[in-house]
């Protein structure tokens, strides 16, 4: 049987026929690109944090995907918000730190996207930077609107994303922020202007953030080498 792979979600107000209301979403390209690369995605939409839940759902599961979002409370990194740091959604912080830390426990591949790379180092106990833009000098990493940036991303040789994706990618982001520090997790990709665009728990299976959008431009390495952990995994006692 394919491999479950769980994906959180957005909770936002939204609009669709005759309804307005709160609702549980997820642009479709993620389910897409698992689906692609022969996994089955599940929604979990926030849930709490209370990590015995997560750890049932995670039971039932052999991947995660920790997607992209609004910015992680800085509290939760022991910072004051930046002006610039704006509509954090406490509910997804709090579900996403209880799935990572239940994710530990377990042989479960993971792989965070964009917010989620974020997620994964504050799990660690690392920081973030607040505006990006003040550190390298140019919006290219998140043009603004709708739009998606793209940037050369070069990628440590020998590293389990260099098996992925190669030693170059050309990917679409859309942040205004990046990690600084990541404990426990190697850096294995960086942009021209230094920003850390993926580290790597290589004491796991499979474990890796990215800070951009391979759902985007049908970045296929990525999510079959979450699919293929996955699928070892449910092949695997638990």
């Amino acid at each position: 049987m394919a491999p479950l792979i769980g994906i959180s979600t957005y909770r936002e107000q939204a609009r669709w026929g005759v309804w307005d209301v709160t609702a549980d979403l997820l642009p479709s390209a993620y389910a897409d690109a698992i689906r692609a690369a022969g996994g089955i995605p599940v929604l979990l939409p926030p849930a709490g944090d209370d990590e015995l839940t997560a750890r049932a759902v995670l039971s039932r599961l052999e991947g995660l995907v920790i997607a992209g979002g609004a910015d992680v409370e800085p509290a939760r990194y022991g910072q004051a918000p930046d002006e610039r740091t704006i509509g954090w959604r406490g509910d997804r912080d709090a579900w996403e730190l209880a799935l990572l830390a239940a994710a530990e426990d377990r042989e479960v591949a993971v792989l965070g996207i964009c917010r989620g790379m974020q997620v994964m180092a504050v799990h660690a106990g690392g920081t973030l930077e607040q505006h990006l833009p003040d550190v390298v000098r140019h919006e290219g990493h998140s043009p603004g609107g709708d739009v998606y940036g793209t940037i050369a991303v070069d990628v440590t040789p020998g590293s389990r994303l260099f098996q992925l994706v190669g030693p170059q990618v050309q990917v679409g982001c859309h942040h205004h922020q990046s990690v600084v520090s990541h404990p426990g997790l190697t850096a294995v990709a960086h942009a021209a202007d230094g920003t850390l665009e993926a580290i790597d728990r290589t004491d796991r299976p499979f474990w890796l953030g990215v800070q951009w959008h391979p759902e985007v431009r049908e970045d296929t390495g990525l999510f079959a080498g979450l699919v293929a952990a996955a699928a070892a995994i449910s092949g695997s006692p638990r």
